[in-house]
């Protein structure tokens, strides 16, 4: 993935008032050539994100909280490859979705295309922050938080930048995802918020307001992650849309 110059190597010289942490940098096959993330000993609390969101970007750093509660445990088991990562820019989000949605049209109908941008509700880097705050006591599905800083200049790259291959049974090159979340960025204010080993959560500043504008949008979770949306064997594109209206937080996982 082509990116700019890592300042994690530069950490302490940052000024960045951090808790006690660690640099990581490895992967599937061995120690990466530079950090891949720093990331906390302690739990993140309230707040914690909003503060690094304040400071860390002028760095070239943004914040992320990692769930190490699960399974598999801290990011050194998460099986990362950056050296598996294209570059989010190089692909198109409409292309992309497109592609995933015909390999396994849902009822046979051809894709409908992007979503319009609904109007924002709140600011992207407050709703973030909040969604953040509210993820800091865990939920069933993000055990531990942890607070984390990646080199990235975009919310939406945390994934590619870091490696990340949880979606790896579904694409096995996580920049592809970045491209939507790029462009659900620009249409829906999404901040990447949390990543757990095959999870992912983000904030949702300008979520659809009626079930028009959410079938929509659930046509485009479908495509991006269909595991999300046919959870049970009765579940439908529409059923999944009523849960997405006015909803700030989106979370995926694939199998």
């Amino acid at each position: 993935m082509a990116t700019l110059p890592n300042p994690l190597p530069r950490l302490t010289s940052l000024g960045l008032r951090l808790p006690a942490g660690r640099l990581v940098d490895e992967t599937t096959e061995g120690p990466w050539h530079e950090p891949l993330l720093w990331l906390a000993e302690e739990q993140a609390t309230a707040g914690a994100w909003a503060r690094l969101r304040a400071a860390a970007p002028q760095a070239g750093l943004l914040p992320v909280l990692l769930d190490v509660g699960g399974g598999h445990g801290e990011p050194e088991g998460w099986e990362l490859m950056p050296g598996e990562v294209s570059y989010p820019g190089d692909h198109d989000a409409d292309e992309v979705l497109a592609a995933f949605w015909d390999e396994d049209p849902l009822e046979d109908e051809d894709w409908p295309g992007l979503a319009p941008s609904p109007v924002p509700a709140a600011d992207p880097d407050e709703r973030a922050a909040a969604v953040a705050d509210s993820l800091t006591d865990g939920r069933p599905w993000f055990k531990e938080p942890h607070l984390a800083l990646v080199p990235a200049r975009r919310s939406a790259d945390i994934p590619a930048a870091i490696g990340w291959s949880g979606p790896v049974n579904y694409e096995e090159d996580v920049a592809r995802l970045c491209a939507v979340l790029r462009s659900w960025e620009d249409r829906f204010g999404i901040r990447v918020v949390a990543l757990g080993f095959d999870h992912l959560a983000v904030s949702v500043a300008a979520p659809p307001t009626d079930l028009a504008e959410a079938e929509a949008v659930a046509a485009e979770h479908y495509a991006f992650c269909p595991y999300t949306v046919l959870v049970d064997t009765d579940d439908t594109l529409t059923s999944h849309a009523q849960k997405l209206v006015g909803e700030r937080i989106w979370h995926f996982w694939w199998d």
